[in-house]
């Protein structure tokens, strides 16, 4: 059974930082592009940011581009995103996803976690 897991979401005030980790069993993690999208409320889940299988390969949304950095950890099976210079429409839930090649759309992702809230604050 497919298992995603994300932590570290929180308060954060505009301009801080966090870390969110996703943690993946279940499924060769190796074999698996990872990818971290968004909702907030009222609007639609968004794609964030995506690495390839062996992280060589990365792309963010231009709205987090050059402040969020994704990153993975094959020994650990987990994904990172490090959210840095935050901004209040950062405000979301936060959902790692799970494909076997890289994708940009929700309905590409098969395997999904439960998200983690990130809320930041004026």
């Amino acid at each position: 059974q497919v298992q995603l897991v994300e932590s570290g979401g929180g308060l954060v005030q505009a301009g801080g930082s966090l870390r969110l980790s996703c943690a993946a069993s279940g499924l060769a993690f190796s074999s698996y592009a990872m990818a971290w999208f968004r909702q907030a409320p009222g609007k639609e889940r968004e794609f964030v940011a995506v690495i390839g299988r062996s992280g060589a390969i990365t792309n963010y949304a231009n709205s987090v581009k050059g402040r969020f950095t994704i990153s993975r950890d094959t020994i650990k099976s987990t994904m990172y995103l490090q959210m840095n210079s935050l901004k209040p429409e950062d405000t979301a839930v936060y959902y790692c996803a799970a494909a076997l090649g890289i994708r940009y759309y929700p309905n590409e992702y098969g395997h999904w976690g439960q998200g983690t809230q990130v809320t930041v604050s004026l």
